[in-house]
């Protein structure tokens, strides 16, 4: 069965998308709901008259009829996969793509196809709440488990039907490739690790796979670990992938705890380090325990700080779910969390036990967070990595399209880069690892002075590399070739190297209170090739000023 379903939360597109889909591929249409009212022979509002069991008996006869089709595009109701029966034809028709939406996205289609239609037509169930955003928001959170199963997963929110459909092609033949490799594949459930950090603290092992999430419980028990596991993480990375972390690890002897963290930088404060030790108390937490961090920078930067200072120090284990986790912030226990005078000015290096990277649940980023994160491999390229510059060019697009093989090598690649460098110096007392800094100066200035809402991290960092070039070539360090090709780099991943309307006096404020200043000199980093890169505090102001008056002209 190679069939196309559809699911999702009502109001995320699904007919729409699904009739594009099956119009692009030549494929049949099916819409259970319109499957369901030719059963009934009647509307779907007057079914749910007759009783909740009535209608859900008719939309399991409706599936199961959908599903018996080959090589269809199947668009399914949105409570349809609460249903384990359902969940289970699902998974064995074809591919199971989600179509995410906001609450308020959704609240705001539900009005405009209210309004398309006009008074006389029925009110739609969920606009006859009290508050139907409050409704949409619980409902969508109950189910949201259930969804987080899909195979692969698309963010509608910004996105016209065909670009939404666009997407779930791509995904579909993503995933039917990875399904085609036999089980045990090296991308898919490799033993071995791709990479091995060893520092004074102790060695530990990094993972970098495809659909690996499964593992992590036997991973973390080879690695010494058992009993409770308290998780931390970004509440919708959880609601994708939390179920599977939990059932990997209770299926390896563990006992689980989880806080959810609601998303955003703003989180990582003393405050919020704070409330995650009060719920840490008041869980028992022993040192022998561990602390499962999942998600993006944030979650890991704060449950790695939280895990560092808790009980004198608990072992942590890193899931980064982002790109720019997987191959720079899970990755050499720097911690921290941020000041209203800086970023991460307050932490410790806390070394986590294990790494585990699962390039799979790329997938389900928004468009915009995966180009960010983009940055971060290119910056390694830079510094220390000419062929990881070559490979990034010659797989431009499958790695924007994140090929499983592609990708993960990528990824690997960059991630390797990291752990060598803090295998090197851990601590930043030789100046290697101070390279890893490249772009990070004006970057996290830029991030300071527009208060963590106007840039993605990498977005920051990939400006601040732009004006890293400028100076080095202002100083006769950078050819004018290798300035054009890094600029080439991070316009073909789609990073900006402009930064928004800023004040600059501000921007230079925020650069004095950067870590890497020392005695009052900032310590640069700037390239001397593509691929090579040194640290100079000798730059001079002039230079800096022209820099940044350069990256905020139009």
């Amino acid at each position: 069965m190679r069939n196309i379903v559809l699911i999702g939360f009502s109001y995320t597109g699904k007919t729409a998308v699904g009739k594009a889909i099956a119009q692009r591929l030549g494929r049949p249409f099916l819409d259970t709901d319109d499957l369901i009212i030719h059963r009934a022979g009647m509307p779907i509002k007057a079914i749910f008259f007759q009783g909740e069991a009535y209608f859900r008996d008719l939309e399991r006869k409706a599936l199961h009829e959908a599903c018996a089709q080959d090589d269809a595009v199947i668009s399914t109701g949105g409570g349809s996969v609460i249903d384990p029966v359902n969940r289970a034809l699902i998974g064995e028709s074809g591919v199971a793509i989600c179509l995410e939406a906001r609450p308020e996205t959704i609240l705001r289609r539900l009005h405009e196809e209210q309004s398309t239609r006009g008074t006389s037509e029925a009110v739609r169930p969920l606009l006859e709440a009290t508050d139907p955003l409050q409704r949409i928001s619980t409902l969508k959170e109950h189910r949201q488990v259930f969804y987080s199963l899909a195979d692969w997963t698309v963010h509608t929110d910004q996105l016209t039907v065909d670009e939404v459909a666009t997407e779930c092609v791509h995904g579909s033949e993503v995933v039917g490739q990875s399904r085609r490799r036999k089980a045990g594949s090296e991308y898919g459930a490799q033993r071995g690790e791709s990479y091995e950090v060893s520092t004074s603290s102790g060695r530990y092992p990094g993972y970098v796979g495809w659909g690996i999430i499964p593992s992590l419980g036997w991973r973390m028990k080879e690695a010494g670990l058992s009993g409770t596991a308290h998780i931390i993480a970004d509440k919708t990375v959880f609601d994708l992938y939390g179920q599977q972390v939990v059932a990997s690890l209770n299926e390896a002897g563990f006992t689980t705890e989880s806080f959810r963290l609601p998303p955003g930088e703003s989180l990582k404060t003393l405050e919020h380090a704070g409330h995650l030790y009060q719920w840490l108390a008041s869980r028992r937490a022993e040192r022998g325990h561990c602390i499962v961090a999942i998600g993006g920078g944030v979650a890991g930067d704060l449950a790695g700080f939280v895990a560092a200072t808790y009980l004198r120090g608990m072992p942590v284990v890193q899931v980064p779910t982002t790109l720019l986790a997987m191959v720079d912030a899970s990755i050499g226990g720097k911690t921290a969390v941020n000041l209203p005078e800086g970023k991460n000015l307050v932490g410790a290096f806390h070394q986590p036990r294990l790494v585990l990277a699962d390039v799979q649940t790329l997938t389900s980023l928004p468009a915009r967070e995966l180009r960010s994160g983009w940055a971060e491999l290119v910056k390694h390229a830079l510094i220390l990595d000419r062929g990881l510059s070559v490979f990034l060019a010659e797989n431009l697009e499958s790695l924007r399209l994140l090929d499983p093989e592609r990708s993960t090598e990528a990824i690997t690649r960059s991630a390797s880069i990291k752990a060598r460098v803090v295998s090197a110096d851990e601590k930043e007392t030789s100046g290697f690892r101070a390279l890893l800094n490249y772009g990070h100066t004006v970057g996290h200035a830029l991030e300071s002075v527009l208060a963590y809402a106007g840039l993605l991290h990498g977005e920051a960092v990939a400006i601040g590399m732009t004006a890293a070039a400028d100076i080095a070539s202002r100083m006769g360090m950078l050819p004018a070739g290798a300035v054009a090709e890094q600029r080439r780099m991070l316009e073909a991943f789609e990073l900006p190297v402009k930064a928004p309307p800023v004040d600059l006096d501000k921007v230079r404020s925020a650069m004095a209170l950067d870590k890497k200043v020392a005695g009052k000199r900032i310590n640069w980093v700037l390239l001397e090739e593509v691929g090579r890169a040194v640290t100079r505090n000798d730059v001079p102001d002039e230079a800096v000023d022209a820099a940044l008056a350069a990256i905020v002209s139009a």
